[in-house]
C-alpha cells in the first residue's frame, strides 16, 4: 500500500483555498461569497487531516476538522437566514445594492 505524500495534500488544499478566495472576492452575490468561504474551510480541513498523519496522537487533526465542519454548518445556516432577510427587505442579494442598514 503506497501512501500519498504530504506535499500532494498541501498542493490540493492550496489550490482549493485559492479558488475559494478568488470566488469570495469576485462574486457579486452573497451566495457566491458563501460558496467561496466554504471552499476555503474545506481546504483548511484537508490540511488538518493531512497533518494529523504526523501527529503522535493522530486524533487532534480529525477533531479540529470535525469542529471546523460544525462551525461551517452553523455559519451557513445563520448566513442564509440573514440573506433571506436582506432579500426580503431589499429585493436583491447583490452586496453593492445593500449599502445601508436602515432606510
Amino acid at each position: 500500500m503506497t501512501l500519498i505524500p504530504l506535499q500532494h495534500y498541501l498542493i490540493v488544499a492550496a489550490a482549493l483555498f485559492c479558488i475559494g478566495l478568488a470566488i469570495a472576492i469576485t462574486k457579486r452575490h452573497f451566495i457566491g461569497i458563501l460558496l467561496g468561504i466554504e471552499l476555503m474551510l474545506n481546504a483548511v480541513n484537508i490540511n488538518l487531516v493531512a497533518f494529523s498523519r504526523y501527529d503522535p496522537e493522530r486524533l487532534s487533526g480529525q477533531l479540529f476538522a470535525l469542529f471546523v465542519i460544525v462551525v461551517a454548518a452553523a455559519e451557513v445556516t445563520i448566513a442564509l437566514a440573514i440573506i433571506l432577510r436582506v432579500y426580503g427587505y431589499y429585493q436583491s442579494v447583490d452586496p453593492d445594492e445593500v449599502d445601508e442598514l436602515k432606510k
